[in-house]
């Protein structure tokens, strides 16, 4: 896909600058007016844009211009406003990126590259960890021991980590067919699937004599699960 207007990614979702979106749309009014203009269709600070400063100059001794980080949604609706060929151009432009970023491949990629920085930043503190505490012990074992103890969460403690009920965490989960219930009941994770998102382990209560498995989320499994939640439920949303 060509870029008609660069796209921002720093942020959870992506965003246009309201000056690039002026100079795409060609509209002859200075920008400052035209976007005081456009905020008075209801558009609100800090929700649908915020302001920033640029490097483009004024014209005064260099001084950096206000500019605007705006949603695509807003964007779209600008477009729309303008009622001229640009604007539906630019229109069907963020529709598209809108599409290409809510994908199923670019939303799993953007959950393994959360995890995956998660992962660096706990190997990190492992390893401070390993130097202050554990001299005299393999780094590895160390590693796999504080894994085993901190990390690992059940189906309901990853679900109040996250903020979500666990029966409706549990069934979404279901239903993207990352886990199903076995003959007895118990969940299980799909090995297709599982790609280091879960892990299975032997449990013992000491105190009933029970044991048996028990399915535990991995870090890489709560952020990727915490993005494919959060973008089902703004999908229905919207």
């Amino acid at each position: 896909m060509n870029e008609l207007i660069k796209i921002n990614y720093d942020s959870d979702r992506p965003t246009v600058l309201g000056r690039d979106l002026h100079e795409a749309l060609e509209i002859g009014t200075e920008y400052a007016k035209w976007f005081e203009r456009m905020t008075d269709y209801g558009f609100s600070e800090n929700i649908d844009y915020s302001p920033i400063l640029t490097n483009r100059s004024d014209g005064k001794a260099g001084k950096p211009k206000t500019d605007h980080q705006l949603t695509l949604e807003m964007a779209k609706e600008i477009c729309m406003i303008q009622r001229s060929e640009k604007g539906k151009q630019c229109r069907q432009y963020f529709i598209a990126v809108e599409e290409q970023f809510n994908n199923p491949q670019a939303i799993m990629a953007r959950a393994l590259r959360v995890a995956d920085e998660e992962l660096k930043r706990l190997h990190i503190t492992v390893s401070q960890l390993t130097v202050d505490n554990q001299v005299m012990k393999p780094k590895a074992d160390y590693f796999d021991a504080l894994v085993d103890r901190n990390l690992l969460t059940n189906f309901r403690e990853t679900a109040q980590q996250l903020g979500y009920k666990e029966k409706s965490f549990v069934q979404f989960l279901i239903e993207k067919k990352y886990i199903y219930r076995d003959k007895r009941g118990k969940l299980m994770p799909y090995a297709e699937k599982n790609d280091g998102l879960f892990e299975v382990k032997e449990c013992i209560n000491e105190k009933t004599n029970w044991s048996g498995t028990q399915t535990l989320i991995t870090p890489k499994g709560r952020e990727t699960f915490k993005l494919l939640y959060l973008e089902a439920h703004h999908c229905k949303a919207t």
